[in-house]
């Protein structure tokens, strides 16, 4: 049941795009792994430089789609390689 989840959730977030390249966050690999734990989702996300200042919203459009993915009640998001990545979790989870 959660390959089928994980699966579901990457197909959802696949939809989201870098805003610079056009291309979508799982096939650039920027999605590094997504988990899943009973409802809970966890997506590691790392940006193709340090100081992306995209990041923020790529993460944050990803945790939405994957939110629709029917049986996923809450997405954890870590960020790595950001210089900003602690502040950046804390934000991006902080309703989890």
């Amino acid at each position: 049941m959660s390959e089928e989840l994980a699966l579901a959730v990457k197909d959802a977030v696949s939809v989201v795009n870098d805003p610079h390249m056009g291309i979508s966050i799982v096939e650039m690999g920027i999605v590094q792994s997504i988990a899943i734990d009973g409802s809970t989702a966890e997506l590691v996300i790392k940006p193709t430089n340090p100081g992306c200042m995209s990041v923020t919203r790529m993460a944050a459009q990803a945790k939405a789609e994957a939110l629709k993915v029917e049986g996923i009640d809450k997405v954890k998001l870590i960020i790595e390689g950001h210089v900003m990545a602690d502040s950046l979790n804390e934000m991006l989870n902080k309703d989890n």
